[in-house]
């Protein structure tokens, strides 16, 4: 059974639609542009039964900046989006899930030209979906390979925003990827640093203390955002730098954070392993408390939990 199909209905401008009946019209202007935002959320249930959202505001307050960005807005609030998704969740019967609000434009605007302020439709969806990189990747640890494609320089390209038409670069690079028998791709920026994965932010560990790229080629991450203080609460430095092909390689530990990717370590880069070849003491301890902050076992972060 696909994941897909655990879900009976779909958030779609303010109604309940069955799942099959969820459709968009071919002549969309997003299907044939990208002219869609999105974002991906997960909801968890916690350690007492409940099912909370994961650092819902933050995640609709981006849905809203990206669609901003090419000019449209959303016509709900971020609470009314929030709220409606918990609707959503409990209506889906979930405890766990995945979570894709999208805006998107419709067949009423054909051509590049935009209006003004263009009509935006707002879907959300929520399914069962594992471990975006796998089960095992926690006990392992994943390959990975330097990506011949490169993220857009940033004068040409609106990273910050998630952004369906940017994506065609990372389903490329991650193409490229699992042609070549890797599980993940690494994207370097314009300038040959490091940037992110197709799919994720990334960390180096280095002397126990953690480096991650400068902001201006990658998506500001949410879990990303979340690992800074998870990190510092164990009184680990968290730096932002660019960071060479060469550092990369060198580095005592990698991981990739992410809403779907959750925290996932690197062990292999071009065929070389990363410190001893599989996932260090630093990553495997961040993703503990990752997963304890998710199920609302630290209470320090019990305000990035929305129970449904």
């Amino acid at each position: 059974m696909a994941d897909n199909a655990d879900s009976k209905v779909i958030w779609m401008d303010g109604e309940l639609i069955p799942f099959a009946s969820a459709n968009v019209h071919v002549l969309s202007h997003s299907l044939h542009y990208g002219s869609a935002a999105f974002e991906g959320i997960r909801a968890y249930e916690t350690a007492d039964g409940r099912t909370a959202i994961y650092r819902a505001a933050e995640h609709m307050d981006r849905f809203q900046r990206s669609v901003r960005i090419f000019g449209g807005s959303i016509p709900y609030t971020s609470a009314e989006l929030t709220a409606a998704t918990a609707t959503l969740i409990r209506a889906n019967g979930f405890k766990s899930c995945y979570i894709r609000p999208l805006a998107y434009i419709g067949h009423e605007t054909r051509g590049l030209k935009l209006p003004k302020e263009p009509h935006i439709h707002v879907a959300i969806a929520t399914w069962n979906w594992g471990k975006y990189l796998g089960d095992a990747a926690m006990q392992k640890g994943i390959k990975t390979c330097i990506a011949s494609f490169r993220r857009p320089d940033v004068s040409s390209s609106l990273p910050w925003a998630k952004l369906s038409g940017s994506y065609l670069n990372s389903i490329m690079a991650r193409r490229e990827a699992t042609l070549g028998g890797y599980d993940e791709a690494i994207l370097l920026d314009q300038q040959g640093y490091l940037a992110e994965g197709s799919g994720e932010n990334i960390f180096i560990v280095e002397k126990g203390n953690l480096v991650t790229p400068t902001t201006g080629a990658i998506l500001m991450g949410i879990t990303r955002d979340a690992i800074f203080t998870l990190a510092k609460s164990h009184g680990l430095s968290v730096v932002e730098q660019q960071i060479t092909r060469n550092r990369l390689y060198e580095a005592d530990e990698v991981f990739f954070t992410g809403t779907a990717a959750e925290i996932t370590p690197v062990t292999s880069i071009d065929g070389r392993a990363i410190g001893t070849g599989v996932p260090g003491p630093v990553t495997l301890r961040l993703a503990k408390s990752f997963e304890q902050s998710t199920r609302g076992e630290l209470s320090d972060f019990n305000s990035w939990l929305t129970y449904v």
